[in-house]
């Protein structure tokens, strides 16, 4: 259970959050909706423990499951399994076991004895621990989220952002906590695996809260509604689930209208006799009255809801290039004896728009880097043609200095752009005042995504490259990502989950991974994109 009480959010002088008190309790599954920036992933940092509120406090009871954003692990060479395991504390006897069991077959008859009797006592720990059916119970859960048991096998950073990002979301589902905080959780999920996620979450017991732009999933899972309101810092809070919060919300916009309109004509009234009776002296303390209690009745009023703001993006005017910009021959990628993909041929002519489609883990993010010069393929290379001016966009924003500010992160990518102009297009993508000298490590996701995007806006690229572009953003800021799309004069290489993105891209081709075969875009391909 989570209790908060009076809960203050800054973002640099910036207040995003006033006066907050709310509970969740077991049972209690809770949608956290707000505008890109409003505060949705301070908050839920806040109540996880890993921030501290400018004011107020958080008292929680009973373990609290937290899946952030960006999750980060600091051992990357922990087998996916043992990650999921750890959640119990039952990794390292499983690493023990799995050494034991190595050691077993040694041609050594001291090293071989040893590790039978080390084996024995492991064995019975772990089955003590309840280690063999938990262990069950992670692969099931894992499997669920399309996680497969080559992928459990693998150290973690062997596995794609995606995969890494779902195995979090498995540990996580497996701890057993009491409370679960989950910031964007079908993030890098296909189809199948959101399907399974809503009715796991729609089942659980504990205490939930989500922040997701799936609104299939917030009508299916949550029972109450927290709108945090970028314009007036406050949590409106609705003890309703998700379609009853919407009418909620409609009809209370159209009370506080029609409230307004009520008052605002009461109040001309009684300023226009107050205007009349002010040119006579022994009046003019009534004409006084009557222009205060118009003001009253006025400010005694909710303000109507400001519309949220929402950044503007159109895509930049491709620099001249080439009729080939970009060419791959050959590419191939494995990481040890596992073969991602191999022998791809790949040319991007100008203009053209490419989605590449591929299972979790067919290497999309991967042959992405590639093309953006990130990393190096194992064998084949790139070939930049006449003009190439590439603009990528990465899902995790590694493409982002996180230990320099949102400003200097604009600088360094439009080097020729003045201070005001840079500061202009931060303005136009909501970034203002204090917040243009924040760290960009200390982003929420949306916000990263934004700053992603304004640095593509300045890049003048001719060829973009857009991994899970519309990942992290609400309904408005996606809306503008499709728009910019449709009108984007460039080449594109899209990856994405997204049946809308690549509709808004009206693709020419598509390349499969991890076989590399190209074909022309067809409407059975549309089939595939929420699947891969």
């Amino acid at each position: 259970m989570i209790t908060a009480e009076g809960i203050e959010l800054r973002a640099g002088s910036r207040i995003l959050l006033e006066n907050a008190t709310f509970r969740v309790a077991p049972g209690d599954r809770v949608g956290l909706v707000g505008r890109n920036g409003a505060g949705k992933t301070t908050l839920t940092k806040v109540l996880a423990g890993d921030g501290i509120p400018a004011a107020g406090r958080v008292v929680t009871s009973g373990e609290v499951g937290y899946l952030p954003q960006d999750p980060r692990t600091g051992d990357l060479d922990v087998l996916a399994r043992d990650r999921i395991l750890s959640a119990r504390g039952l990794d390292a006897i499983a690493r023990d076991l799995r050494t034991a069991e190595t050691n077993m077959a040694s041609e050594d008859d001291a090293v071989r004895e040893k590790a039978m009797k080390r084996y024995t006592r492991l064995d019975a720990e772990f089955t003590a621990a309840g280690g063999y059916a938990s262990e069950s119970e992670a692969s099931s859960i894992a499997s669920s989220l399309a996680l497969d048991e080559r992928i459990l096998t693998q150290p973690l950073r062997t596995l794609s952002g995606g995969q890494r990002r779902r195995i979090e979301l498995a540990r996580i589902l497996f701890s057993g906590a009491q409370t679960l905080l989950l910031d964007e959780p079908t993030n890098h999920l296909d189809a199948d695996s959101i399907h399974w996620l809503r009715d796991y979450l729609k089942a659980y017991k504990g205490g939930l809260i989500v922040i997701s732009h799936d609104v299939e999933l917030l009508d299916a899972v949550v029972t109450k509604v927290f709108h945090l309101d970028a314009n007036r810092a406050e949590l409106d809070q609705y003890n309703v689930g998700w379609k009853a919060y919407l009418q909620a919300r409609e009809q209370d916009e159209k009370r506080r209208k029609r409230e307004r309109q009520n008052a605002e004509k009461k109040a001309g009234a009684l300023m226009a006799q107050a205007d009349k009776m002010r040119a006579k002296a022994s009046k003019a303390t009534a004409a006084q009255n009557m222009a205060k209690r118009a003001e009253r009745l006025l400010g005694s009023l909710e303000g109507e809801r400001q519309q949220d703001k929402v950044a503007k993006l159109r895509f930049p005017k491709p620099s001249p290039c080439g009729k080939t910009p970009l060419m791959a021959e050959g590419l191939s990628r494995s990481y040890g004896s596992l073969e991602i993909f191999t022998d791809v041929d790949l040319a991007i002519d100008r203009g053209s728009k490419v989605v590449v489609l591929g299972l979790n883990g067919a290497g999309k993010t991967t042959l992405l880097r590639m093309l953006a010069g990130v990393d190096a393929p194992d064998t084949g290379r790139i070939i930049a043609g006449h003009g190439l001016k590439i603009g990528y966009y990465a899902q995790e924003h590694e493409n982002l200095d996180v230990e320099r500010s949102v400003l200097d992160n604009m600088k360094s990518a439009a080097p020729d752009l003045g201070e005001t102009e840079v500061r202009k297009v931060l303005g136009s993508f909501l970034f203002s005042g204090d917040d243009v000298e924040k760290p960009a490590g200390v982003l929420s996701g949306g916000e990263k995504t934004r700053l992603s995007l304004a640095l593509l806006v300045v890049s003048a690229a001719n060829v973009l490259l857009l991994d899970e572009p519309t990942n992290n953003l609400d309904p408005a800021s996606r809306e503008e990502i499709l728009g910019a799309l449709r009108g984007y004069e460039g080449a594109v290489v899209l990856v994405s989950h997204d049946d809308g993105a690549v509709e808004a891209l009206e693709p020419e081709r598509i390349l499969l991974l991890p076989d590399g075969v190209e074909d022309l875009w067809g409407p059975d391909y549309a089939d595939l994109i929420s699947l891969t």
